[in-house]
């Protein structure tokens, strides 16, 4: 009987976690749809103010923009990791950091000196603090809503200082949101700026077009670029926050599974539990009267 007694409770136990993980599913899903739509947007304006800095960058129109010049030297490079606040989203923080610790070897190791580093999200800053790797900048209070004011927070000190010569490139380590099942770690390159192919990635190049500018290219070029710089990081933050409830909803639904199946299994035991002890039982009354009969 207390074998039976400990399978019921940990019925119990599983369909409370089942219930849970199944509410955080619902709670994944309906939050993913809102950052899928804010990042199909920020994709939208990425394509076309991306479009306006290749045909503006042309070799017939480009200049000399301390944006634009790379240093000979990459000495100084400044790599921003963006993660989650929170966990239960399987190894979705885990390959983020992977990529993140691959892209500083490669960067220490190939003598480009030491990297300054950059978190945005708990999970990273926890990490980096428990491998004691000193951060220069910390932020937990973006979370999955992140804002234009979020990203441009983030990048214009790091434009000034690229301006000055005082860093020489900067790089974001975020998930790159493809669909709702492919969000690979990805490392991308914000300064120097390097402009887009006119021809939109390969599909070809486009008609050329004849803009009007005023009052010149250099000064309209001078005001997108650190419009575009500022894009680039808040792409990788919206992209990361739809991919975070993305890959949630993922491990949540696995782990409703797995606690069905593990119902099944010990709704089964219990049976067999039961069913057991019940012919013991019978077997002990049976034997009883037959000893009365004797």
């Amino acid at each position: 009987m207390a074998k039976a007694r400990a399978i019921v409770k940990r019925l119990k136990a599983v369909r409370n976690i089942r219930k849970i993980t199944r509410t955080m599913e619902l709670i994944a899903t309906a939050r993913f749809k809102k950052a899928m739509d804010r990042a199909s947007e920020a994709a939208a304006y990425t394509r076309k103010i991306s479009e306006i800095v290749a045909d503006l960058s042309r070799a017939e129109l480009a200049f000399g923009h301390p944006l634009l010049t790379a240093h000979p030297e990459e000495k100084h490079s400044i790599l921003l990791v963006i993660t989650s606040n929170r966990g239960l989203c399987g190894a979705f923080n885990a390959n983020l950091i992977r990529e993140a610790r691959r892209r500083i070897e490669e960067l220490e190791h190939g003598g480009r000196g030491a990297v300054e580093l950059h978190l945005v999200g708990k999970k990273g800053i926890t990490y980096f603090k428990f491998a004691k790797r000193a951060a220069a900048s910390q932020r937990i209070d973006i979370g999955d809503k992140p804002r234009p004011e979020h990203a441009d927070q983030l990048v214009a000190p790091l434009v000034a200082r690229f301006e000055t010569g005082a860093l020489d490139a900067v790089e974001v380590v975020f998930a790159q949101f493809r669909s709702a099942v492919s969000t690979p770690p990805t490392t991308l390159r914000i300064l120097p700026v390097a402009p887009p192919r006119a021809g939109g990635g390969g599909q070809g190049r486009r008609a050329a077009v004849n803009y009007i500018l005023k009052p010149s290219a250099e000064a309209i070029l001078a005001s997108l670029l650190p419009l575009y710089v500022r894009n680039q990081v808040y792409r990788a933050l919206v992209e990361t926050a739809a991919a975070e409830h993305g890959a949630r909803r993922t491990a949540m639904k696995n782990a409703t599974d797995n606690a069905g199946e593990m119902l099944d299994l010990l709704q089964r035991t219990y049976n067999r539990a039961r069913q057991a002890q019940i012919t013991q039982e019978i077997a002990e009354i049976v034997g009883g009267a037959e000893a009365l009969k004797g």
